[in-house]
């Protein structure tokens, strides 16, 4: 083994072993990170047939090896794809998912095309609902909470990344002070943390790795829903709506909580697999 091409084959017959999956895509991914190149560029497939050097062979087996011990892709990379948009993220902050483009997806398709718009998104993490809609809607305001202070680090990084204007609140969504800082808004988005104390005891190895306070959402996984639907409700215009990720099987109960509260409308969407996973509600 005289080339990275050899030691690319070498790495990814590891991360197989392991049971790690997508092992051709982890592999690229860490070997690109240990060059300092895109793997998805011309430039990665052309180094693949270079000399190796002993110094990114040993970054590259240690991030293999770190792979194989379950730290998520996308923290040893450092960076992740989302909406077509470049997000920072690491220890600390929720890693963006295809599952929450659903979200995206289904605010661009509901949200006013006539006018400027006031949006907020709780519980914003890395910021990557909130960007992926400025990019793609015409904001007047656009305002992103989070509680975390890791998680404001990766944020203020991404905002300065992705060129965004959105302004940062500091606050905890479970508290109606925190609500009352914002601005009334044509529409409010949150991925909340939603998985439940079994979820909780079940999880796969890779999501250990990301903030607890970012995942777990009480005992039956509702406790977001219920606090941030009574806190932000006042925060939302007449005719303005909540948009929300939630967990596979919750559709229902998140519905109740917005019907329960006055909001009409209440309707859940599907993800590319086909499992619910955004609910959104009008405010009358």
């Amino acid at each position: 083994m005289t080339d990275y091409a050899g030691l690319l084959k070498q790495g990814t017959a590891g991360l197989e072993k392991a049971g790690v999956e997508d092992i051709e895509l982890n592999a690229r991914e860490l070997l690109g990170k240990a060059l300092g190149i895109n793997c998805r560029s011309r430039d990665f497939d052309a180094a693949l047939s270079r000399q190796i050097d002993p110094q990114v062979q040993m970054e590259f087996e240690n991030l293999c090896k770190r792979r194989t011990e379950g730290e998520p892709l996308q923290y040893l990379v450092g960076e992740w794809e989302f909406y077509g948009l470049t997000f920072k993220v690491g220890e600390g902050v929720l890693i963006p998912r295809q599952d929450t483009e659903t979200v995206v997806d289904t605010v661009l398709k509901k949200a006013p095309k006539d006018r400027k718009l006031t949006v907020a998104d709780l519980c914003t993490g890395s910021g990557c609902i909130a960007m992926a809609l400025e990019k793609h809607l015409d904001c007047r305001q656009l305002i992103g909470v989070e509680l975390s202070d890791k998680a404001l680090g990766f944020l203020q990084h991404n905002i300065k990344l992705n060129d965004s204007k959105m302004q940062v609140l500091k606050g905890d969504v479970t508290l109606k002070q925190t609500a009352q800082q914002l601005p009334v808004c044509d529409v409010i988005t949150a991925n909340p943390p939603y998985l439940t104390r079994r979820d909780m005891e079940n999880l796969q190895k890779e999501v250990t790795f990301e903030p607890r306070s970012a995942l777990y959402g009480g005992d039956d996984g509702l406790d977001f829903y219920r606090h941030i639907v009574i806190n932000f409700k006042d925060r939302i215009k007449p005719g303005g709506f909540f948009a929300f990720e939630i967990g596979a099987g919750m559709e229902e109960d998140v519905m109740t909580i917005l019907v329960r509260h006055g909001f009409e409308n209440v309707r859940a969407s599907r993800d590319a697999c086909g499992i619910f996973r955004c609910v959104t509600g009008y405010k009358k």
